[in-house]
């Protein structure tokens, strides 16, 4: 394991140490408010932490699944699914991104530059979307969704650029891999799972596909964790099914990465995408005095 390897496990880990020590002030504080928020999650939350992690691990996505999913049971208001969803799904992905920047080999100088970008503009997302009221997220979300079940579409349809065998960028392929992931950062506080596009980008680039995963991981963790920073602060998550997902996603992630060779995911993926765009659409058209 090389030194910026090593460097950028340990960076994961101290700032993961920061954002729970943060969010458990912060659950604190809701505990004893002047209206006490309930934090120990029902079984049905950590059971959805569980299956959204699972299958995240595996490349379905977690951001589009737990949007349809807190839609559908009403737990969220809408206004609070980004930060309830990336405060819930934060640790999990750090635990995908330890195991997968530790297995899977690719330059380290390229896994330095592409977190950072993505660091960035987690940041940067993260202060826009925790401002924002109700209806811009909605439709911010339902865009993210549909997104999300074009790139799931294009990958059932093998669509997806095969790739190649590359491990680096140079030039101008990288400065345009950095550009790119400094916007999926930002757009991934909205809602929009960076894993297809980064996917598509770099196989388009000619790199080993597996590269993905890393990248991915790795970029997700580190921004969502600044981002987190940001929603905590401002009490942008519900805590309880926040926890449920946090708590439930851990083993979910540990057996899909350690356990699951093989899983037939064809139909389970074409199911998600139906869901998914059907949750697109009816955040379009909000049932009226819902609140969620």
């Amino acid at each position: 394991m090389t030194d910026i390897r090593a460097l950028l496990l340990a960076a994961i880990v101290l700032l993961a140490a920061l954002f729970v020590w943060q969010w458990v002030r912060s659950m604190r504080a809701a505990a004893h408010g002047a209206a006490p928020e309930r934090l120990r999650p029902t079984a049905l939350q950590l059971l959805l932490g569980f299956v959204i992690n699972f299958l995240d691990t595996l490349g379905i996505g977690s951001l589009a699944t737990t949007t349809t999913a807190f839609r559908a049971l009403r737990m969220v208001p809408d206004e609070r699914l980004p930060g309830t969803m990336i405060v819930g799904l934060t640790i999990p992905v750090v635990v995908q991104a330890l195991i997968f920047i530790a297995k899977i080999e690719i330059d380290q100088t390229l896994l330095l530059l592409m977190i950072g970008t993505a660091l960035a503009g987690g940041w940067l997302g993260a202060a826009v979307v925790s401002r924002l009221p109700r209806r811009p997220i909605q439709v911010g979300m339902s865009v993210a969704l549909l997104a999300a079940a074009l790139f799931m579409t294009i990958a059932q349809l093998n669509r997806m650029p095969v790739g190649g065998t590359a491990l680096a960028l140079h030039g101008g392929a990288l400065w345009l891999a950095l550009g790119i992931n400094f916007v999926l950062g930002a757009l991934l506080m909205l809602g929009v799972g960076n894993y297809g596009p980064t996917f598509v980008l770099l196989s388009a680039l000619g790199m080993d596909p597996r590269a993905a995963f890393p990248i991915m991981m790795g970029s997700g963790a580190f921004a969502a964790l600044l981002g987190c920073l940001a929603f905590v602060k401002r009490g942008s998550q519900v805590n309880q099914p926040a926890i449920g997902l946090a708590l439930g996603g851990i083993p979910g992630v540990l057996v899909a990465a350690l356990l699951v060779t093989s899983l037939p995911l064809g139909a389970l993926r074409w199911l998600v995408i139906a869901v998914v765009v059907y949750a697109a659409v009816t955040m379009l058209r909000p049932e009226r005095g819902a609140e969620a």
